[in-house]
């Protein structure tokens, strides 16, 4: 329980760290929210006018408090361009973003560890090398460049789905996850070639351990031995990756997103930055942040799970 306790400690600490980072990020640089709001041609007495509803003439401390207090309390501001505000603006649009990524993490569980067991079990065999081989050309290819060539062969030579056509989930849920498949192909593929590297390295490597040793020569067969006793082991480095490869998928997305022309949170946080729309920016920014800290959590927890011996000096 000292070990939960103490990873929950440290998310809400370092998410208060990166509140804090964010926030001074969009604060310290250059440029006037209200002139931007108002535009160049506004008087210097409107603009003064406005800097001070919007509690910008505050000291920042008190500025960040407010901001962050709001935050916690599910009030994200009120977008600066658009001015409504940003809960609605981009509460459509996180389903879109987390459901590319949900897909993607399924899609390299359902691929990688049936791989990874499979050219462990036939080490140095023809279809491992292969394997090998595919692996290694796939984690070269970034996944925006995989995005453009499933474009081209899935959507444009074999038809599979139509570029551009995005179906929401608002409209027909069947297809919105249809479309969504390939893109989130594009995020998975790195990820699911660098999970069978590491489950076949480590299902090699325990293998070759003395409890492995020890199971086979009581007769127990291969399979029996893999999946009782060495499986288990081999698969706790794996899951830490899989927890950090779902946080990244999060954020993966964002790029893949523009890729294949999806209005999820890509598009606003893209029109956001380049109109200095700060409180829109920084929601985004914190929701992703706040996802891959419970992500970490979670991977923490089930890593505990797995090996209890994990974290046993906190207790």
């Amino acid at each position: 329980m000292k070990y939960i306790i103490k990873k929950l400690g440290m998310m809400i600490v370092t998410l208060l760290v990166v509140s804090i980072c964010v926030f001074l990020a969009f604060n310290v640089i250059p440029g006037d929210p209200a002139l931007r709001m108002l535009g160049t041609e506004a008087s210097p007495e409107l603009v003064e006018q406005t800097r001070q509803q919007m509690g910008l003439n505050d000291p920042l401390l008190v500025r960040y408090g407010r901001w962050f207090i709001a935050f916690i309390q599910g009030d994200f501001g009120t977008s600066y361009n658009y001015k409504v505000p940003v809960k609605g603006m981009i509460s459509s649009k996180i389903p879109i973003t987390l459901t590319m990524a949900i897909i993607a993490f399924l899609l390299t569980i359902l691929i990688s560890i049936p791989l990874g067991i499979f050219t462990a079990k036939h080490e140095n065999g023809v279809l491992d090398r292969i394997i090998i081989v595919i692996n290694q050309i796939i984690m070269a290819i970034p996944p925006f460049f995989s995005g453009i060539l499933i474009t081209f062969i899935f959507g444009m030579i074999f038809r599979l789905f139509t570029p551009g056509g995005f179906v929401s989930y608002t409209a027909d849920f069947g297809k919105f996850l249809q479309y969504l498949f390939f893109p989130s192909l594009a995020i998975a593929l790195p990820k699911i070639a660098m999970t069978v590297k590491m489950l076949r390295g480590s299902l090699i490597d325990e293998a070759g351990k003395d409890y492995a040793r020890t199971a086979y020569s009581r007769g127990n067969k291969t399979d029996g031995v893999l999946y009782r006793h060495v499986l288990k082991n081999a698969m706790i480095p794996v899951i830490t990756f899989l927890g950090m490869a779902l946080a990244d998928m999060v954020a993966g997305s964002i790029v893949i997103e523009q890729v294949f022309s999806i209005p999820g949170i890509s598009r606003i946080l893209l029109t956001s930055i380049s109109n200095r729309d700060y409180p829109v920016v920084e929601a985004i920014i914190m929701g992703i942040a706040i996802i891959v800290l419970l992500v970490n959590f979670l991977v923490d927890v089930i890593y505990r799970i797995v090996d209890p011996r994990i974290g046993m000096e906190d207790e």
